[in-house]
């Protein structure tokens, strides 16, 4: 009884961000067993402890980074388990975890709700249990159609049904949760002059990565009665997640077809040119799959990748990064400082204070952290800065590109990519809050004084 109510107690102690910190903790512990189990690979297959972890971390992270050959490791078996650890990874523990504690009759009190609405990065308890079934429910639809459509397309390419249905069902998870695995081998290259594939790849990217309350916002329009439509009001997050997501997916196509017109895309076809960039700038949000050689690409291609890869995909969503409305808010704040005003507005709604110091934090902790990552990596790896900052912004972005360089890393290199893909998924919030006891602060102010900027 002591023992429980020690271990209870203990518990109760962390905070919101601490238990989402031990849960994902937890899940990469789980993932280790389960895609470290024999039975789960192939003959002769022998992983090592790093192997295994960096594997795990990258699955629980939905990255995408590999320091084995996914198709050589794992039997049918394994790959079954390891979608199985995308999906767990990529919809969120706590998503899943309100589904089970309703299967199993668990009031959902005011902790667990806290626990959800840290998760998720949501600011309110209202609703909360709601928004997790419907994404659920949401992501889970996608992904059925998505395999689906691919499995049955697959059978042009893979000489027996059984194969086309489990390339199928990986690939529709891989992308919708923007993991970046594949057991082609080759990711999406064999497909680079199938613009089908491509097409869907990208629809089920993009809705993986957007943002899941703006699906839940599209769902309930797009079943309203089109006489009542008007009534609907997209909220504020609908609406800077969605034109920044798009805004990025367009300049990162834009400068690709630029900066390789004469290089990489010189001799191709003009609509060879388009879905090339496309897919790449829209790969780049979180999703890591590519249907080119990213290493082939001039250093200036390779540099606005790494930038688009550093600010990730939307908040509540698959993906990593600092989060497109941390980097919309970034740039407001800086247009409208620059034009000597002091309050922030966006579609006729003025943005709270606390949100923009959450956005400068994010921002200057993940450029802190991508940095000080960097520096070590040039000194412990025998590479070029440029695949290094790839790969860092890669890890951080829970992406997956990389130049080539993942196998080859030290003990040392792997080490401090898992530590990013970890904190990539988590978000930079929960890592820093993390370390806070949550003790109250006092009821005082001290003297203010003027000091001199710029």
């Amino acid at each position: 009884m002591q023992e429980k109510g020690f271990r209870e107690n203990w518990l109760d102690k962390l905070s919101p961000f601490q238990m989402i910190a031990l849960f994902y903790l937890m899940a990469v512990t789980i993932s280790c067993i389960l895609l470290g189990m024999p039975v789960a690979h192939k003959d002769g297959v022998d992983l090592t402890f790093i192997e295994l972890l960096f594997t795990s971390v990258s699955a629980v992270s939905v990255t995408g980074l590999t320091v084995i050959s996914v198709v050589d490791t794992f039997n049918t078996f394994g790959i079954f388990l390891l979608a199985f650890v995308l999906q767990f990874g990529g919809i969120g523990i706590m998503t899943l975890g309100t589904f089970i504690w309703i299967i199993i009759g668990k009031k959902i009190g005011l902790r667990e709700r806290r626990l959800i609405m840290t998760d998720q990065n949501q600011v309110t308890f209202r609703g909360m249990v709601r928004l997790m079934i419907e994404i659920l429910k949401i992501i889970i639809f996608i992904e059925l159609i998505g395999f689906i459509i691919l499995s049955t397309y697959y059978l042009r390419y893979f000489p027996t049904w059984e194969e086309a249905l489990l390339q199928g069902f990986f690939a529709s998870i891989s992308a919708t949760t923007n993991a970046g695995f594949d057991i082609t081998g080759q990711s999406l290259i064999p497909f680079k002059n199938d613009y089908f594939v491509q097409f869907i790849q990208i629809i089920l990217i993009i809705l993986g990565s957007i943002g899941f309350p703006v699906l839940v916002e599209v769902k309930q329009y797009l079943l309203t009665a089109p006489d009542k439509r008007k009534n609907i009001r997209f909220s504020l997050f609908t609406k800077v997640t969605s034109l920044t997501y798009f805004i990025l997916v367009v300049v990162g196509f834009l400068f690709l077809i630029l900066l390789e017109w004469n290089h990489y895309f010189a001799g191709e076809k003009w609509h060879e040119i388009i879905f090339y960039g496309l897919f790449q700038s829209v790969t780049t949000r979180s999703a890591g799959l590519a249907t080119m050689d990213v290493s082939m690409l001039t250093e200036q291609s390779q540099l606005i990748m790494s930038a688009l890869m550093f600010i990730g995909a939307s908040p509540s969503s698959v993906g990593g990064g600092i989060r497109t409305t941390t980097f919309a808010l970034m740039i407001i704040f800086l247009l409208t400082f620059a034009r000597g005003k002091r309050r922030i507005h966006i579609f006729r709604r003025e943005i709270h204070d606390e949100d923009l110091f959450k956005a400068v934090t994010v921002t200057i902790m993940a450029l802190f952290i991508c940095f000080g990552a960097t520096t070590v990596l040039t000194i412990t790896e025998p590479f070029p800065l440029m695949p290094i900052i790839f790969e860092v912004a890669s890890a951080f972005g829970t992406t997956g590109l990389s130049m080539g360089i993942t196998p080859d890393l030290t003990t040392t290199g792997k080490i401090i990519i898992i530590l990013l893909m970890f904190i990539g998924r988590i978000g930079i919030l929960t890592f820093l809050f993390s370390f806070n006891t949550e003790k109250k602060q006092g009821e005082y102010h001290y003297p203010k004084e003027r000091i001199i900027i710029g």
